[in-house]
């Protein structure tokens, strides 16, 4: 052996580490990663909607007695569904949900048609359809109330107008619905009720109008121009081409309509206030009613599991409609 060589061989720096070591050095940080950027989300979820939701649960099993919680169990749910305004509550939100969505869609499909015509000043038009959009609902509840306003209104004078609504004209705020042509089912519905469902078909208007715009616009032009080229009208394009190519956004615009139908509390408040009587109290505004009204949390709390039940059938009623079909 030569003189001044060594027998062991020269230890690797620490650059020529294995590329799999340098990985498992920073492996458990990058690893953790995703956690720490989801988890001021997962916290935010927490305490705005997890805890609520518990503590919904809680206190629908409970019932106030002076100054303590007592456990009823299923209780409130029992005397919730034995009240009277419960059930006309129910049929008075079938009648509202029902007239909104079906005017909101057809009067949100006739715009956006209107509106894929290319007219001149589109741009303005659709800068003008987000108006209702940005007004709270409470304060678009406010403007049509003021609108029939008697005497003052700038509808009133249609409204009141004998020759129109005879005998003595109409006061669309205090007329007590018509006899009911189902038992007790409240349809007809009263003129306010049928006024609250164009004020929030007029609410929802945009949403539903953009919506359906968009999906028009992505229907190829070509099978519009064929099946105009086979000799077929318009109104035959649209229920045999256009809106089978649209059914799925139809379904989304029809249960996002019904979700925000269905919890809804602010148009009504400021617009009738359940009246007249209780001829507009829809369950939304009965969770109202008998939460901050009557300040019984417990029953209130139960009704809100009710709605909470409807509202999750029919996300998953969307879900599993509009989920794309295997094969």
């Amino acid at each position: 052996m030569a003189s001044g060589s060594s027998s062991f061989p020269p230890s690797p720096l620490p650059s020529t580490l294995h590329p799999k070591s340098r990985r498992k050095r920073g492996g458990w940080l990058r690893g953790s990663l995703p956690f720490w950027l989801l988890l001021p989300t997962v916290l935010v979820l927490l305490v705005v909607q997890v805890y609520p939701g518990l503590y919904t649960i809680w206190l629908s099993l409970q019932t106030r007695q002076r100054d303590r919680w007592e456990y009823v169990g299923l209780g409130n749910y029992e005397r919730l569904t034995q009240m009277s305004i419960f059930g006309e509550s129910v049929g008075h939100t079938i009648v509202f949900l029902i007239g909104f969505t079906v005017l909101s869609l057809v009067a949100g499909f006739g715009v956006a048609l209107l509106l894929n015509r290319k007219l001149r000043l589109s741009g303005l038009y659709i800068t003008l359809i987000y108006i209702p959009w940005v007004i709270a609902d409470i304060v678009a509840g406010f403007v049509w109330r003021l609108l029939v306003v008697p005497d003052y209104g700038l509808l009133s004078g249609i409204t009141q107008n004998p020759a129109i609504f005879p005998p003595n004209g109409l006061s669309i705020l205090t007329a007590v619905p018509p006899q009911p042509w189902f038992g007790d089912f409240p349809f007809p519905p009263a003129p306010a009720m049928t006024y609250l469902i164009i004020a929030s078909a007029w609410r929802a208007l945009p949403f539903i109008t953009l919506l359906l715009l968009a999906a028009i616009q992505t229907i190829p032009k070509g099978v519009l121009e064929s099946s105009r080229i086979d000799g077929a009208g318009s109104l035959q394009v649209i229920w045999y081409i256009m809106l089978p190519l649209m059914l799925p956004t139809m379904i989304v615009a029809l249960f996002s309509l019904t979700l925000s139908g269905m919890n809804g509390v602010g148009m009504i408040f400021s617009l009738t206030s359940g009246g007249p009587g209780t001829s507009t109290e829809v369950l939304s505004y009965l969770l109202y009613s008998i939460g901050w009204g009557q300040r019984e949390f417990g029953r209130a709390a139960a009704l809100a599991m009710m709605i909470a039940v409807v509202n999750w059938l029919l996300i998953i009623g969307t879900m599993r409609i509009t989920r794309p079909q295997d094969g």
